[in-house]
């Protein structure tokens, strides 16, 4: 299959082939993005689902951000992805990641719920 036939064309159209290991390795950290959020998913259901005996408002708050958060992780996962293979074709600097910091926000935000759930159980 040529290049011509690949997509997304955004990517595959521009710049010249990489060394297959770096695009490789990008792939490698999309699934890495795609399996923290099924992680979250599932801590956000396991949470709500199991109780654990913690103050009800607070847990389900703590869920929804894990849920919320397990769903926004996989365009984080498709973004990051993109811009790293334009980049690694057009022989660019490797972007960061866009939505790190408001994910890792919310986990943190997670957290304090569910210690707040435990404190005032």
């Amino acid at each position: 299959m040529t290049a011509d036939h690949r997509r997304p064309r955004s990517v595959y159209g521009v710049g010249t082939e990489p060394d297959v290991r770096f695009s490789l390795a990008n792939e490698r950290t999309f699934l890495a993005w795609i399996r923290t959020g099924l992680a979250l998913l599932a801590a956000g259901v396991a949470l709500e689902a199991l109780g654990l005996g913690l103050q009800p408002t607070l847990r389900l708050a703590a869920s929804i951000v894990l849920v919320v958060t397990g769903i926004a992780t996989p365009v984080q996962a498709w973004v990051g992805w993109l811009r790293a293979e334009r980049a690694l074709r057009l022989d660019r600097p490797l972007p960061s990641a866009v939505l790190a910091l408001p994910l890792g926000v919310a986990v943190a935000v997670a957290g304090v719920l569910v210690l707040l759930a435990v404190v005032l159980a």
